[in-house]
């Protein structure tokens, strides 16, 4: 009931995913590293196992796994989270990941562009969004983010073993990328509806149509309230500092309300209402600073409104 063989519709839109060109977004000096996805999880992987990490197989999870798998109303991802499925043996397989992920990045720099002096430590200063690094008896991964500077970060998750691999059962799809990954390698010739390859999705909610049917229809099992405090948490964890917020919420507010402008003045009045009540997880002036953040926001915005 887990697993389902997607059909042509499915592999076609998880085929134009992979082939999108997706920027990495350097700091300072370092160039912005145009990267065709497909090409970059087959460097990845072909790394590893360079650096001897024993990878079992490579998957498309989150919001963009569900983009491909749900009907054409479910339209919105924001990053394009990889699942690389391996074996850790101990913290040493952690900095290989790091290695292979960092050196993997040298193969798309631009041409003319010196890498003899690019250590590893000035590539994860240029790069990396964010590093978790998780190691003890039930949970084995680590997740390597770059940076992309429009919310599309790629994601790299390295797991072994995670107590929970999802929130909600619509978070739960995996799509299973080896098949696709081979037939982009062997065959020439551009997919058809009578000609592509097997590939196969997993709901580790447990239950693939009902979490289809969870998606499609928008269900969540949930309490709103706990939601709330957690969603406030990750934001506040992400973007610990006032600029950082601000970039955000500039790039949210142009990249989901194009065609709704009059919508985004309601949206961060709701915001700050969130704010208000389920932070818990920040000081006192911090919580000020964002919520006068929010307000200054919206307030242009009802100025720019009103104009």
């Amino acid at each position: 009931e887990r697993f389902q063989v997607l059909c042509f519709d499915q592999v076609d839109r998880l085929n134009r995913v992979m082939d999108a060109t997706v920027p990495i977004h350097g700091r300072g000096n370092f160039p912005t590293l145009n990267v065709r996805l497909i090409d970059f999880v087959k460097v990845v992987r072909n790394k590893l196992v360079e650096n001897d990490v024993h990878v079992k197989d490579v998957r498309l999870n989150g919001g963009v796994a569900s983009y491909v798998l749900g009907n054409e109303n479910n339209q919105a991802f924001n990053d394009y989270d990889v699942i690389f499925s391996v074996q850790l043996k101990d913290q040493t397989d952690l900095n290989k990941i790091k290695e292979s992920v960092l050196g993997s990045l040298l193969d798309f720099f631009p041409k003319g562009v010196s890498k003899e002096r690019m250590s590893l430590c000035s590539l994860n200063e240029g790069y990396v969004h964010k590093m978790v690094k998780i190691f003890n008896d039930t949970d084995k991964w680590s997740l390597i983010s770059l940076s992309n500077v429009r919310a599309k970060n790629i994601e790299l998750k390295f797991a072994d073993s995670m107590r929970r691999q999802f929130e909600f059962s619509v978070d739960s799809f995996q799509i299973l990328l080896d098949s696709l990954l081979t037939f982009s390698d062997v065959s020439k010739d551009s997919m058809k509806e009578h000609f592509f390859p097997t590939v196969t999705a997993e709901s580790v909610y447990g239950h693939y149509e009902l979490a289809l049917y969870h998606l499609n229809n928008k269900l969540k099992d949930i309490d709103i309230r706990l939601l709330k405090k957690y969603m406030c948490s990750m934001f506040f964890i992400d973007f610990s500092n006032i600029s950082d917020q601000k970039i955000k919420l500039e790039n949210y507010l142009a990249d989901h309300f194009t065609d709704e402008e009059y919508l985004k003045f309601d949206y961060l009045m709701t915001l700050y209402a969130v704010v208000d009540e389920s932070t818990i997880c920040l000081m006192g002036h911090e919580r000020r600073q964002t919520l006068d953040l929010i307000s200054q926001m919206a307030y242009h915005i009802r100025i720019e409104q009103e104009q």
